[in-house]
């Protein structure tokens, strides 16, 4: 009788088996390992990146409004400026014009007068004023002498004449003086009460020699700067 192979045990597949397990257990523990311990829970990285890529965005987006703001009102300030200069130089070449034909050899003669007067408000009730005096009769000659202002208007409802003196808060205050050949502007400040109410404007002029000049102008047409 010949000799038969041995058949595997029973238990060699037992344990082989059994080997699969445990090595497959082992990768799947590695896995989920890697996963959550290692690197993180992938919906959570994915949550955080886009939180992180928003916060950035809306940094950005707040950036350029703000630069954008800051422009438009660089602009506007631009503007303004520019139409004030070109308001002045308007002003400015209506002057040269003036003077020009004011002492030009075609230019009519004229004694001593106010040209113009302006008024601006201050602070509290003072008002700067500014009066431009004129003449081209006398070529050549220095007119000298003093101005002086006084405001009608109305006061609790009745007309009342502001002196000079009572403008300045000052009694028997001098005039401001002026010393020119064919003009000068004169400037000084004076003070209204406020429930004084001005109606019109009259200067006058007192030259070191000869007759006073007397010229009024309405409220409205003397004011300046929105007063």
């Amino acid at each position: 009788m010949s000799d038969a192979e041995p058949e595997p045990s029973h238990h060699h597949w037992v344990y082989l088996g059994l080997g699969v397990f445990l090595l497959a257990l082992g990768f799947g523990l590695w896995g989920v390992w890697a996963t959550w311990f290692a690197g993180g829970d992938p919906s959570t990285q994915s949550a955080t990146a886009l939180r992180a890529s928003s916060d950035k965005l809306s940094q950005e987006v707040s950036t350029l409004r703000r630069s954008d703001q800051i422009s438009r009102e660089a602009n506007r300030d631009l503007e303004r400026a520019l139409a004030e200069r070109d308001e002045e130089i308007a002003g400015l070449r209506a002057d040269i014009a003036f003077y020009e034909r004011f002492v030009g050899a075609t230019g009519q003669r004229r004694g001593l007068s106010v040209h113009d007067l302006e008024m601006q408000l201050q602070s509290g009730d003072a008002w700067h004023f500014v009066a431009t005096l004129t003449q081209n009769l006398n070529r050549g000659a220095v007119n000298t002498g003093r101005v002086t202002l006084s405001i009608e208007g109305t006061r609790n409802d009745r007309l009342e004449k502001l002196s000079w003196s009572s403008l300045r808060k000052q009694a028997n205050a001098p005039g401001a003086g002026y010393s020119f050949k064919y003009f000068q502007q004169v400037e000084g400040e004076v003070m209204l009460p406020k429930d004084f109410k001005p109606l019109r404007v009259t200067v006058r002029l007192v030259p070191a020699g000869g007759s006073a000049v007397e010229q009024s102008f309405p409220w409205p047409e003397t004011v300046r700067g929105g007063g």
